[in-house]
């Protein structure tokens, strides 16, 4: 007879019985799975002495190992089975709490902000407990449930206990982001909030989920801080960095202004000794401190094409060298522009300078492209200005080869994120994006760490889950709600450094995006290598619109920021006004909504936010709504996704009808389908997109992706208005990944901190 050792120390025979009760309860109502198969592959790994809660924890992984595509719904039955072990270790019980009785314990604890219970009277507090749909958390798949103890819950990260459940962290989201809402009027938001984020028709990234109900206040996802040519600039910076990366936020740096290597600094007394050893300063800032205590931090720092030190530069991420030439812990991102693009097309140079040798021509890089032609051309003749001139087919050929080898050597067009901005370049220009290359704000260089007169940009996201919409007017409520949510959250939030403080509440900059997408193509039977660009189109058109309409309708009740005249917004200009219009080759353009009243509307009122929309990647969040990763194709019916807390399977939405109409990653024989609906969704959005380029050999000769192919495929997204790429993906033809080969060679770390460095805006 096996005995199992109780919480308490003590002994008892295991009860076979009770975990019967409990498999029965985890299968039923669900088609396809059987209770005695979760039993029977769960007690060969049953010993004598075994704890209670390494009893359940055998019976989750039983379920897990019989999720696959032909019986996709044990997600589900794993999914029961934590959330029974779950409620156990909380409560004590099955049964949950009382709302109040679970905040009461957890402000006393540290857990919960105190806040919540000043705020809502025990009679919000029973009306409130009453509306929470504890039966939700038995809809949650395996990977989401996994997702929410692993990252989410509030919880002892030493000791691993846990002290609530999701229905529970959902409706004190609500709460908190609410609170401040008229009395008469926020009961109604919070349950309409609840009922949004926890059926998943939004999704919340990390900080929002993890952070909102705790005393931690720092919940944006994205920081981009820009360094100016000197010591206190740098400094600032890095000081800067420190303090976010602790607050586990996701770095963009915008460092292409520091002066190249050899230029004279105090009057020729000395010279630079160039950008690296500051790089390697940030690389050292960024990893100084471990988000969340689970990784280090992530950065993407972000450069000119046309810096004195490109060559240098471009090499700096790969294995070849030492590390006193290389700086490996970064992600970088190469800036271009129409110019740069032009010398290519025409086969001609492009020239190298240092920003520091040519006034004005890194800002003008930005905000006038007509000036920074003259400037770059009249200093290409000038006979004292240092110099060196590459063919531009080599320079691209360069970056486009590290970027390949390497997968994360990123690119920003910064004209495109300049013209097609809601910011007005000429006053507030956007000089870099953020760590996953879906952020496009305005930023000024610190002088010093208190310096108000300085912008470091943040960015708050959540996204809408398009597979939840079936009609375009399907989109108004959850738009509404995900913009007054986030907003709220910009004042609850604190604000560690002045300067981001200052430009957020100018701003109120937003990052709206999407998950499920390829879900929804599934089920309207469309695809990403054929896809109808219409009908995305349309459905685009009203995600933006009702957005917009939503940030319009919250400056008539509580008045524009004063960063509102900065905007183009202020000009009644929307993102579909400024759109680069050769996306109209793709797709006719037609206005379905009604612009022209918006316009009205935003000219008499404003808008609140000065940015709406970002499509961020999308990771964790969409597999707690078990939806397909923001905009990207699935790359197998079954994933297996990696993370520091295990090894989990998530199966496509809807694979038992939709199984044909999946397009998967791997069997596009290019990424151009792909690239048009980025082009298409581009037109609507006023930040950028977190745009993947990926690749599979073997539809190529001798299995090699020609230069030339990848060339062709960069130009087209720039024809479109593309505004930056992301990650460039290859397929290795190795299929699934063997763990226990990886664990026995201690490489699964190295595998997953490459392929997940960031826990902010992977939502």
């Amino acid at each position: 007879m096996i005995e199992v050792v109780k919480r308490d120390g003590s002994r008892a025979s295991l009860d076979i019985e009770k975990l019967h009760k409990v498999v029965f309860y985890a299968c039923e109502d669900i088609n396809g799975v059987s209770p005695s198969e979760v039993e029977i592959h769960s007690q060969v790994q049953f010993f004598d002495g075994i704890k209670t809660s390494d009893v359940q924890e055998t019976l989750i992984k039983s379920a897990a190992d019989l999720i696959s595509e032909e019986h996709p719904n044990y997600q589900w039955v794993a999914g029961r089975l934590i959330n029974y072990h779950l409620r156990k270790m909380v409560y004590g019980q099955f049964d949950p709490w009382h709302l109040k009785i679970l905040v009461e314990k957890n402000v006393e604890k540290g857990f919960y902000d105190s806040q919540i219970l000043e705020s809502y009277s025990k009679a919000e507090f029973n009306k409130l407990n009453s509306y929470i749909k504890h039966q939700r958390d038995d809809t949650l798949t395996y990977a989401a449930m996994e997702q929410f103890r692993g990252k989410y819950l509030v919880q002892n990260r030493v000791t691993k206990q846990i002290y609530e459940t999701p229905q529970m962290a959902y409706m004190l989201i609500a709460m908190t982001l609410f609170q401040s809402y008229p009395k008469d009027v926020r009961l109604k938001w919070v349950k309409d909030y609840y009922d949004a984020v926890s059926t998943f028709d939004i999704s919340l990234p990390t900080p929002v989920m993890a952070g909102v109900r705790t005393p931690q206040r720092q919940f944006s996802s994205c920081v981009l801080v820009e360094t100016g040519d000197s010591l206190d600039s740098i400094n600032s910076t890095t000081s800067s960095i420190v303090k976010y990366v602790s607050q586990k936020a996701g770095i963009g740096i915008g460092a292409g202004s520091i002066r190249a290597l050899g230029s004279p600094i105090r009057s020729g007394d000395a010279y630079h000794t160039g950008v690296i050893p500051f790089y390697k300063m940030f690389q050292s800032a960024t990893r100084s401190c471990s988000q969340g205590g689970v990784r280090n931090g992530a950065a993407t720092l972000y450069y000119p094409i046309w810096h004195l030190e490109v060559e240098d530069l471009l090499v700096l991420k790969n294995n070849k060298g030492t590390e006193d030439n290389r700086v490996r812990h970064m992600d970088y991102g190469v800036q271009f522009n129409k110019l740069m693009y032009e010398r290519l097309l025409s086969g001609g140079d492009i020239t190298l300078f240092s920003p520091s040798d040519v006034p004005g021509l890194y800002e003008a890089f930005f905000n006038d492209q007509e000036e920074f032609k003259y400037l770059y051309e009249k200093a290409e003749v000038h006979p004292n200005i240092r110099k060196k001139t590459i063919p531009a087919i080599d320079l691209f050929s360069q970056f486009m080869e590290e970027r390949k080898n390497t997968g994360r050597i990123y690119l920003m067009n910064v004209d495109h994120a300049n013209t097609h901005s809601s910011f007005i370049e000429k006053i507030a220009p956007v000089h870099q994006s953020n760590l996953c290359c879906e952020i496009d704000l305005p930023t000024k260089p610190l002088n010093d760490f208190n310096d108000e007169e300085g912008e470091i940009a943040l960015c708050t996201l959540s996204a809408i889950n398009w597979g939840k919409i079936n009609k375009p007017s399907d989109f108004q409520k959850p738009c509404e709600l995900a913009v007054r949510g986030l907003d709220a959250l910009l004042d609850y939030q604190d604000y560690p450094v002045k300067a981001a403080r200052h430009a957020t509440m100018k701003r109120r900059p937003l990052g709206v995006g999407i998950i499920n997408l390829a879900y929804w193509l599934a089920k309207n039977n469309t695809s990403y290598e054929e896809p109808n660009l219409e009908l995305l189109d349309e459905y685009a058109e009203a995600w933006s619109f009702y957005l917009i309409k939503a940030s319009a309708n919250l400056a008539k009740e509580q008045n524009a920021p004063s960063g509102f005249t900065e905007t183009k917004y202020s000009q009644g200009l929307m993102p579909i006004d400024t759109r680069k219009k050769e996306v109209d080759e793709l797709v006719p353009h037609v206005e379905r909504q009604n612009w022209n009243g918006l316009r009205k509307d935003i000219m008499e009122w404003g808008i609140k936010n000065s940015t709406l929309m970002a499509l961020m990647p999308s990771e964790t969040s969409a597999q707690i709504a078990n939806a397909t990763n923001g905009i990207e194709p699935p790359r197998s019916f079954v994933s297996i996704k990696q993370s520091k807390d295990g090894v989990l399977k998530q199966v496509v939405p809807g694979i038992h009808k939709l199984r044909s109409k999946y397009n998967l990653l791997w069997d596009h024989k290019s990424p151009e389908g792909y690239l048009k609906i980025c082009a298409v969704l581009q037109k609507y959005i006023d930040q950028g997109i977190s745009v993947n380029t990926s690749y599979n050999p073997t539809f190529f000769e001798d299995e090699k992706i020609p230069l030339s192919t990848m060339i062709q495929d960069l130009l087209m997204f720039y024809k479109y208005g593309g505004k930056q790429l992301y990650y460039f993906n290859t397929f290795d033809g190795q299929g699934e990944i063997d763990l226990n080969k990886l664990n026995e060679d201690n490489q699964l770390e190295d595998i997953i901190e490459g392929e997940e460095a960031c826990e902010s805006c992977v939502l």
